[in-house]
């Protein structure tokens, strides 16, 4: 009897690829998922300590690694879905824009709080 995995638009196509590729795909979902927290965590932190910042970037920086943290878990799934694909259809793994973006957000939420130490 075959059963069915979720989700049918990865596990439905191609064929079982090596268990060891499909758990480091999943075990990156997970870290994504673990940085994500971490970002959360970090901006109800910024914020609830009231850190001697000028309010404003403070509150913003705050508000950007909480939206980035509600984000990145969607964003993972969809990377890992594309990646599991791949694996499965033995395709090229496509590239990761995941790491680029977070990257991104990282400088942004520096410079608010240099901003925010200079304006206080």
């Amino acid at each position: 009897m075959k059963r069915e995995r979720f989700p049918a638009s990865v596990f439905g196509v191609g064929e079982e690829p090596d268990a060891r590729f499909s758990l480091a795909n999943e075990r990156t979902f997970l870290a994504w998922n673990r940085t994500a927290l971490a970002l959360i965590a970090g901006g109800v932190a910024l914020e609830a300590l009231g850190l001697d910042l000028h309010p404003v970037p403070r509150l913003i920086s705050s508000l950007v690694l909480i939206v980035t943290g509600l984000l990145l878990p969607v964003i993972a799934w969809f990377e890992w879905a594309r990646t599991e694909r791949a694996l499965r259809l033995s395709a090229p793994l496509p590239g990761s824009r995941t790491g680029i973006a977070l990257s991104v957000v990282i400088v942004v939420v520096g410079v608010l709080i240099v901003l925010g130490v200079l304006l206080r």
